[in-house]
C-alpha cells in the first residue's frame, strides 16, 4: 500500500503537469487566436451583454479546424477557425453560434476551470490509490482496471460541467430573447459535425452528453420554468 508521503507527492506532481498544459494552452492561444469582429454575429453578442449587463463579450478566433468552443483557464472565450467557417458557410446560424458563447460564458461563470483542477487533485489520489490496491490483488490488470475506473470519474464529472453550462446557456438565450432554439438545434448538427454522438460508445464513457440528453435537460428546466411564478 502507498504511504501517505507518496500519495501527496503523486498529486502535487499530478497538479504540476495540470499547470504546465495550462501553461502550455495559454501560449497556444496567445500565438494562434485573433479577436472576432463580424458584424451579423454581433449584435447578438451584444444582446447577451445588456442581459448580462456588462459593456461587452469578448470573443477570439483560435485558428485550428477542428470545430469546438473553449473557456480557457484565464476566462477568455474562444471559437475555432473551424467552428466559425460552419457559420460563414451558412451551416450554422448566428443565433446558433451565439449558444456557443452563451455556453462558454457558462463554463466561465460557473468556475468550472477552477473546480477541474480540484476534480483533477482527486482524481489523481484515486487513481493512485486504485492502482496500489488492485495492482497488488490482479497485478496488471489491476492498475489498468485503476485508471480505466478514474477515466469514468472524469468522464462523469464532465458531463456534469456540460449540463450546468448548458442550463446557464439556456437561461441566458432566453433573458436575452434569442431563446433555447437555436442551442437545441446545434445540438442535432454538432452530432453529425464532429460525431459527438459517440459512435455508439456507452453514454456513461463519454466526456459530453449525448445530444438527446442536453435537448432534453433544457426542456425539462423550461418546463419547470413555467410554473414559476412572475416577479
Amino acid at each position: 500500500m502507498l504511504k501517505f508521503p507518496a500519495l501527496l507527492l503523486m498529486i502535487g506532481y499530478g497538479l504540476v503537469v495540470w499547470a504546465f498544459s495550462a501553461w502550455r494552452l495559454k501560449g497556444q492561444l496567445d500565438e494562434q487566436s485573433t479577436p472576432l469582429r463580424d458584424p451579423v454575429l454581433q449584435p447578438f453578442l451584444d444582446r447577451m451583454a445588456r442581459a448580462l449587463e456588462i459593456e461587452r463579450i469578448k470573443v477570439n478566433i483560435f485558428e485550428v479546424d477542428p470545430v469546438n468552443g473553449l473557456a480557457a483557464p484565464d476566462g477568455r472565450i474562444f471559437l475555432t477557425r473551424g467552428f466559425y467557417r460552419k457559420f460563414q458557410t451558412g451551416e450554422v446560424t448566428a443565433e446558433e453560434l451565439s449558444s456557443v458563447v452563451a455556453h462558454e460564458l457558462g463554463h466561465v461563470a460557473l468556475g468550472h476551470s477552477r473546480r477541474r483542477l480540484i476534480d483533477f487533485s482527486g482524481q489523481n489520489a484515486i487513481r493512485i490509490v486504485l492502482a496500489g490496491v488492485l495492482g497488488r490483488i490482479i497485478p496488471g490488470v489491476g492498475i489498468w482496471l485503476a485508471n480505466m475506473l478514474a477515466t469514468l470519474v472524469a468522464a462523469r464529472l464532465s458531463r456534469q460541467d456540460e449540463f450546468e453550462a448548458d442550463a446557464y446557456a439556456a437561461a441566458l438565450l432566453t433573458r436575452s430573447g434569442i431563446g433555447t432554439g437555436p442551442q437545441k438545434d446545434l445540438f442535432r448538427k454538432l452530432d453529425k459535425m464532429t460525431g459527438a454522438g459517440g459512435n455508439g460508445m456507452p453514454a456513461w464513457m463519454m466526456s459530453h452528453p449525448k445530444a438527446e440528453a442536453r435537448i432534453g435537460a433544457i426542456a425539462a428546466m423550461e418546463e419547470r420554468w413555467k410554473t414559476v411564478p412572475a416577479p
